[in-house]
C-alpha cells in the first residue's frame, strides 16, 4: 500500500472520530456554527482525498453528506434527530469503506444508493421524516483481548487534546502549535523493551558499585540511575494516553442506546485526562462499552416511568477516572432503578448457585452473582443484553491485567461499578521476598502491610503471638481479625515437610495482601527489599500453574518470578472462585445469623484441636452416660433413649482431630449433645462439655471445611463453628428423609 493512501486512511479514521463526538454534541446545540463549520470541514477534506487517490464510490457518499452539511449551514433546513441519524450512518458507511481499502486497496463493493438517496432526501427543504436509519449494533464484548496491533495502529506523543482534534485549514494558525510527529506503535514498544533492558542493567550497576565500594564507581552509577530513571519515565510518557481516547466514543454509543431503548440520557464524563499506558486502554475497552451498554439497558429507566417516580425525565450516566494509589478508578455510575438483590436472588436459587434457606447472605455477595457466567435476570432478550453474555467476561478481561471490578447499588437511586486497575504493565514497583532460597516478587498495589513476628521458634511462643491453627489452617489475630495465612513454601512445593521443620526460623514475616475483596497473610523466610522491575510474560508452562503473573531478571542477572496474589489466593482456597461463594457463604452465614440472634452457645471440645461452638437453638439437651449404653446396629452406633433408638454420631469421626488416647482408655463415661431435628433425635460424642456462654461474637468465614461454618474469637480464644445440620446429614444421612416424610404426612 501507497504511503499517501496509507496517510489518508490514519488521517480519515482520526476524523471519522472527531465527527462521531461534533456530530452528537451538534445534536444537542444546533445553533453551533462552529461545530456546524468543523464537522462541513472534516467531510469536505475526506471527499477531496478521496477523489483524488480515485476511490470514486466514497466520494459520492461524502459528496452526498456535504450537499446535506451545506443546508444545513445555508439555514435551509434544520438539524433534528433523522438528519443526525443520516450522518452518523453516513460516517459509519464511511468507516466501513475505509476498513475495505486497508485491507484490499478497494473501497468495497456494498451498496450505498439506499443511504445516499436518504441523505438526498433530508437535504430537501421541508423533508418529511425520512425512514429511520437504524444505528449500527455495537459490537459484542470479545473474550480476552488480543495482543497484536492493528496494522495502521499509531500513537502521537506530545500532543494535547485540543491540537489532537484540530485539522489543517485557512483559519488555523500554526505559529502557536506545538510540534508533533506521528511515531509507529512498533517503535514505541522497541522503545520500551529497551528502557526495560536498561533498567535491568542499571540496577545490576548498582548492586555491583555498592560492592566494591568504589567511590568514583559509585558516584557514576548513581548518574546512570538517575538519567535511566528520567529516561524509563519519559519513554513511559510516550505510552500514556488520556482516558478520554477511549471514552470519546462513548457519546455517540449512548446517543444510540438512548434511541433504540426509548430514553433520555445525559451523559457526563470527569477525569478524561486520567492518563493510562496505552495496552491498559486497549485491554478496557470492551469491557467499559459493556458496562455502559448494560447502565443504559438494565439501569437507566425510561421517562414516564422515572416520573412515576419522582425522578428527572432525563436520566444521567456518569464516566468517572482518577489516580489513587499507584492505580486507576473507573466508576460507572447511573442514578437509575438500580440492582434488585431480591431478583437477584430469587434467580440464583432457581439455577441452584444459592440453597433456598439462604435469607442472610449480604447485598454484596449477592451483587456479585452477575459475574456468573450466563447470569442474567432480564425478563426478555433485547438487541443490548440480556443473554447473560458479557459480565463474566467483564471480569476476567479486567483481573487479566491485575484489576478488580467492585459494584454498590442503592434499590430506586441507582448503580455504580468501580474498576481498579494499574497504570502500566511494562515496569512496576514490587516488594522482593525470599522463600526455600528463591526470590519471588509480589506486585506492590496488592501489597497492605508487613507484620514481623520475633522470637517464634516455640510453637507455644508462637500462638501467644496471635498465630492458631484453626480446623488446621493457621491463622493470625491481627487487630482482633482473623487473618487467614498461606505458607509460600508450602504451596510452592519448595521445600519437604522435614525441611520445614529442621529449618524452623526464628523469626515469622507476613506480608499481608489484598485480592479481590479480600486479606490473607503470605509468611515468607525473608523480605528483601523494594524495587522497580519489568515484567516479563511467562512460557505457557507456568501460565497453567495459576500462581505467577509473570517473570523479571533482578540486578544480580538471576530471574525472580512474579507471583500472582489472586491465584495464589484461589489456589489455597483462601478465596473462592466466582462459582463457589454464593453456596458457601450462605451456608455459613445462615448459621452465623441465628447464632447472632439466639446468642447462647455450647462450648465443646473435641481432641487436643481446640474448642469448639455449636448453638443452643440446636441442642436438645446435654447428656452424660457410661459407656455400656452404646449399641451397633449395621454400621451405626446407637443407644436407647426415652423411648426410642437414636444413632450417635462421633464428633471426633466427622472432624479429624488428635486426642489422647490414654486419657479416653480411662474414660468411663460420655458426654453426649442431643440433636433434635422434628420427631427424630440424634446423640453427638464429645470429648468434654465445657460451658454455656451468652454474648454476641462476629463470624468469621473465610476458614471453613466440612463440618465448620466459619470461626470466632470468643474469651479469648479462637473457636470454631459447628455446621450441625451437614455434619447429621453426612454422618446419617436417612435420618433426613425419615423427618421429611414425617413432615409431609408421609
Amino acid at each position: 500500500m501507497d504511503e499517501i493512501v496509507k496517510d489518508f486512511l490514519i488521517e480519515s479514521n482520526e476524523n471519522l472520530d472527531r465527527l462521531d463526538q461534533e456530530l452528537v454534541k451538534l445534536e444537542s446545540d444546533p445553533s453551533s456554527a462552529e461545530l456546524l463549520a468543523s464537522v462541513f470541514r472534516t467531510i469536505h477534506t475526506i471527499k477531496g482525498s478521496c477523489g483524488f487517490l480515485g476511490f470514486g464510490r466514497l466520494e459520492k457518499l461524502t459528496h452526498a453528506g456535504e450537499s446535506l452539511l451545506a443546508r444545513l449551514r445555508d439555514g435551509e433546513i434544520r438539524l433534528n434527530a433523522d438528519v443526525a441519524s443520516g450522518l452518523l450512518a453516513m460516517v459509519d458507511s464511511v468507516r466501513r469503506m475505509l476498513g475495505s481499502i486497508q485491507v484490499s486497496g478497494l473501497d468495497g463493493e456494498e451498496n450505498y444508493d439506499s443511504l445516499i438517496e436518504l441523505l438526498s432526501q433530508l437535504s430537501r427543504p421541508g423533508h418529511e421524516k425520512a425512514e429511520a436509519v437504524a444505528p449500527p449494533s455495537e459490537p459484542q464484548l470479545a473474550g480476552p483481548p488480543s495482543q497484536a496491533a492493528p496494522a495502521l495502529a499509531l500513537t502521537e506523543t506530545g500532543v494535547s487534546e485540543e491540537s489532537r482534534a484540530a485539522t489543517p485549514s485557512h483559519e488555523s494558525h500554526a505559529i502557536d502549535a506545538p510540534e508533533t510527529v506521528r511515531v509507529g506503535v512498533t517503535l514505541l514498544d522497541r522503545l520500551m523493551i529497551l528502557v526495560g533492558e536498561l533498567a535491568l542493567a542499571r540496577n545490576q550497576l548498582l548492586q555491583f558499585s555498592n560492592r566494591t565500594q568504589d567511590a568514583g564507581l559509585q558516584a557514576v552509577s548513581q548518574r546512570v540511575n538517575l538519567i535511566a530513571s528520567e529516561l524509563q519515565e519519559e519513554v513511559m510518557k510516550t505510552r500514556m494516553q488520556p482516558i478520554a481516547n477511549l471514552w470519546n466514543k462513548f457519546p455517540r454509543t449512548v446517543r444510540d442506546l438512548a434511541l433504540n431503548c426509548g430514553k433520555d440520557v445525559r451523559l457526563e464524563m470527569e477525569g478524561q485526562d486520567t492518563e493510562l499506558d496505552r495496552t491498559i486502554i486497549e485491554a478496557i475497552k470492551d469491557p467499559l462499552t459493556h458496562l455502559v451498554r448494560n447502565a443504559m439497558d438494565h439501569g437507566i429507566e425510561d421517562a414516564e416511568t422515572r416520573q412515576r417516580a419522582d425522578k428527572n425525565a432525563t436520566g444521567v450516566l456518569r464516566l468517572r477516572a482518577f489516580h489513587e494509589g499507584g492505580q486507576v478508578n473507573i466508576e460507572i455510575s447511573d442514578d437509575g432503578a438500580g440492582l434488585n438483590s431480591e431478583r437477584i436472588r430469587q434467580r440464583a436459587v432457581a439455577r441452584g448457585l444459592l440453597p433456598a434457606q439462604a435469607p442472610v447472605i449480604s447485598e454484596r455477595d449477592i451483587f456479585n452473582l452477575i459475574f456468573l457466567p450466563g447470569f442474567s435476570t432480564a425478563e426478555k432478550v433485547t438487541k443490548v443484553s440480556g443473554r447473560g453474555v458479557g459480565m463474566d467476561v467483564v471480569k476476567t478481561n479486567v483481573e487479566k491485567i491485575g484489576g478488580t471490578v467492585d459494584i454498590q447499588s442503592t434499590p430506586g437511586r441507582g448503580t455504580t461499578v468501580r474498576v481498579k486497575i494499574p497504570l502500566t504493565l511494562a515496569i512496576i514497583p514490587a516488594l522482593i521476598v525470599t522463600c526455600g532460597g528463591e526470590r519471588f516478587a509480589i506486585p506492590q498495589v496488592s501489597l497492605l502491610e508487613l507484620v514481623r513476628l520475633d522470637d517464634a521458634e516455640n510453637r507455644t511462643e508462637s500462638r501467644r503471638k496471635g498465630i492458631e491453627l484453626v480446623h488446621g489452617a493457621p491463622v493470625y489475630r491481627l487487630r482482633g481479625r482473623l487473618l487467614p495465612l498461606m505458607y509460600l513454601d508450602r504451596e510452592l512445593g519448595i521445600r519437604s515437610a522435614a525441611d520445614r521443620e529442621s529449618n524452623a526460623p526464628a523469626t515469622i514475616n507476613i506480608v499481608v495482601l489484598q485480592a479481590e475483596n479480600h486479606q490473607f497473610g503470605l509468611i515468607v523466610d525473608e523480605i528483601t527489599d523494594t524495587e522497580e522491575i519489568v515484567v516479563k510474560p511467562l512460557g505457557k508452562q507456568l501460565q497453567a500453574i495459576g500462581a505467577y503473573s509473570g517473570a523479571t531478571i533482578m540486578g544480580d542477572g538471576r530471574v525472580a518470578l512474579i507471583l500472582d496474589v489472586s491465584g495464589l489466593a484461589q489456589k489455597a482456597k483462601l478465596i473462592w472462585k466466582a462459582h463457589e461463594p454464593a453456596h458457601h457463604d450462605a451456608q455459613i452465614k445462615t448459621q452465623a445469623g441465628s447464632l447472632q440472634q439466639e446468642h447462647g452457645m455450647l462450648l465443646v471440645e473435641n481432641g487436643l484441636e481446640g474448642r469448639l461452638a455449636i448453638p443452643l437453638s440446636m441442642v436438645a439437651r446435654l447428656e452424660e452416660f457410661p459407656k455400656t449404653v452404646i449399641e451397633r446396629t449395621g454400621n451405626l452406633e446407637v443407644m436407647q433413649y426415652r423411648g426410642q433408638i437414636i444413632p450417635l454420631v462421633r464428633l471426633s469421626g466427622i472432624i479429624p482431630c488428635s486426642s489422647d488416647a490414654e486419657a479416653l482408655a480411662h474414660t468411663q463415661s460420655i458426654q453426649v449433645v442431643i440433636y433434635a431435628e422434628g420427631k427424630r433425635s440424634v446423640g453427638l460424642i464429645v470429648d468434654r462439655i465445657v460451658d454455656i456462654v451468652e454474648e454476641r461474637a462476629p463470624i468469621e468465614p473465610l476458614i471453613s471445611g466440612a463440618g465448620i461454618a466459619g470461626s470466632f474469637v470468643i474469651q479469648h480464644q479462637v473457636t470454631e463453628l459447628l455446621d450441625i445440620p451437614t455434619i447429621m446429614r453426612a454422618a446419617v444421612p436417612g435420618l433426613m428423609n425419615v423427618v421429611e416424610l414425617e413432615a409431609t404426612g408421609g
